[in-house]
């Protein structure tokens, strides 16, 4: 169980930003739709999203209707509001003292090798010490949740998760390494930390036990989708300027076909969430099956529409030209071939076909 001493140090920082009214779905993207690829303005929609947007408890597509949404209008804005939803939802789910009006949050889990972030303990608390890579606008947020390898009462080390002022000396980022052309303004380097100060989230192991983790990735999912329909809108548009011809509209139908394909595993999987039927691994088959779903609909829409339109708009809307550079960077968060493996790996353990 989670220590509720520490728990209530996880938000205890001040407000850096005045509070706003919430948005509906459709407010928010009207604002995302301003933030045209700028970080700093794409924080400020932060303090209009809906504390209660989460997965689980009953309203799951409405979770999933924001991030889509947001993902439609503009993918900067998407990326940087669905970590901080992910980290109030962890939050949440841990039973910690909830995300204070006006902070921003990330959620820094990745790994990569040679770089290693540790915690030992320090009193009541934790010190963080090494490197964590793909801490996404880290320079910009407030604090963040941040997994590492920590010490055990018995000796050994197990992954676990911290909640941590990105404000306090000893956190350094390196926002240069971000070269992408894609996301330009999500600098996603790594970020080094120095004895900073940290509190546990969770006990050791929990953000990978729980069930929001296979959650949190269809979320991610769900952003993808949006910004594939504001790929599919710009074709859809192309057909009402002037009569397309039979290719225009075989493309057309196409993109509507896996378009609409995601859009339905998007429902179902907010339906198997809601009903406690997304837990354990039924979340992580799940969550690979959608997950993949809407990442061939990306890649099937940046094909269609590319071939349907020609380099027109690839060299005269801006708009579209950032749409594609982003959507094409974030959706290589799924893994391709290796993902399907490893879904191909827990349908393999099952004993029988699942279909």
């Amino acid at each position: 169980m989670l220590d509720r001493t520490v728990s209530d140090r996880v938000v205890s920082v001040q407000s850096v930003r005045p509070t706003a009214p919430s948005m509906n779905s459709d407010e928010l993207a009207a604002a995302a739709h301003e933030v045209d690829g700028n970080a700093a303005r794409a924080l400020q929609v932060l303090t209009s999203l809906p504390s209660t947007a989460r997965p689980g408890g009953g309203r799951t597509d409405e979770y999933f209707e924001i991030l889509a949404k947001l993902g439609s209008a503009d993918l900067t804005t998407a990326r940087i509001a669905e970590a901080h939803l992910d980290a109030m939802a962890i939050v949440h789910q841990a039973g910690c003292t909830p995300v204070a009006p006006g902070e921003s949050w990330g959620v820094f889990a990745a790994e990569m090798p040679g770089m290693t972030l540790t915690a030992t303990r320090s009193g009541a608390r934790w010190r963080l010490d090494g490197t964590k890579p793909w801490c996404s606008i880290a320079g910009l947020l407030s604090n963040a949740l941040v997994t590492a390898r920590a010490e055990r009462p018995d000796g050994a080390w197990g992954r676990r998760l911290f909640a941590v002022d990105l404000r306090q000396a000893g956190v350094e980022v390196h926002d240069e390494v971000w070269v992408a052309r894609g996301l330009a303004q999500v600098t996603s380097g790594p970020v080094d930390f120095s004895a900073v100060v940290a509190d546990a989230v969770g006990d050791d192991g929990w953000y990978l036990r729980r069930p929001g983790f296979a959650w949190g990735g269809i979320g991610v999912a769900a952003v993808w989708w949006g910004g594939a329909v504001g790929m599919a809108r710009t074709l859809y548009e192309s057909s009402q300027g002037r009569t397309p011809d039979q290719i225009a509209l075989a493309h057309l139908g196409a993109v509507d076909v896996t378009v609409t394909a995601s859009k339905m595993a998007l429902a179902a999987a907010a339906t198997a969430i809601d009903a406690g039927e997304a837990d354990g691994a039924a979340g992580s088959v799940l969550a690979a099956r959608v997950r993949g779903i809407v990442a061939r609909t990306v890649d099937e829409v940046i094909f269609h529409v590319g071939h349907a339109l020609g380099p027109a708009p690839l060299a005269l809307d801006a708009r579209h030209v950032q749409r594609v550079a982003d959507l094409q960077l974030y959706v290589r968060q799924h893994h391709a071939e290796r993902d399907d493996a490893a879904l191909g790996r827990m349908l393999a353990m099952r004993g029988s076909a699942p279909w």
